[in-house]
């Protein structure tokens, strides 16, 4: 469950990192935001690390963690893209996300 969280807040912090600036940043300078982003990143990968070291030393593969990771960055992104891009879901979003679930199924069976 730990790494779990951990793994979900560093995505929080990784879409924020890559996509405010597309909603009200347009007008910053590029290399401004390029800085602001690393800045957001940073704390992005003192959680992303530690999820991953947790979850390898609890019995996870290297594959399983970056499967689950893009499952988790699918949510994130979809809850981003609507509430702060305002951008719709379509059932492409939807097939996507059922796809990378597939994804994360066929790692863990058998574990």
């Amino acid at each position: 469950m730990q790494t779990f969280l951990l793994l979900a807040a560093s995505n929080i912090f990784m879409t924020v990192a890559w996509y405010w600036h597309l909603k009200g940043g347009m007008n910053k300078p590029l290399f401004t935001v390029i800085l602001i982003s690393w800045a957001i990143a940073f704390v992005e990968y003192c959680l992303a690390v530690p999820a991953n070291r947790i979850g390898f030393a609890s019995g996870w593969s290297a594959g399983q963690l970056k499967v689950v990771q893009e499952a988790i960055a699918l949510v994130v992104f979809g809850v981003f893209m609507v509430t702060v891009l305002g951008e719709p879901l379509h059932w492409r979003h939807f097939a996507a996300f059922a796809c990378i679930m597939g994804a994360v199924g066929f790692l863990f069976v058998g574990k």
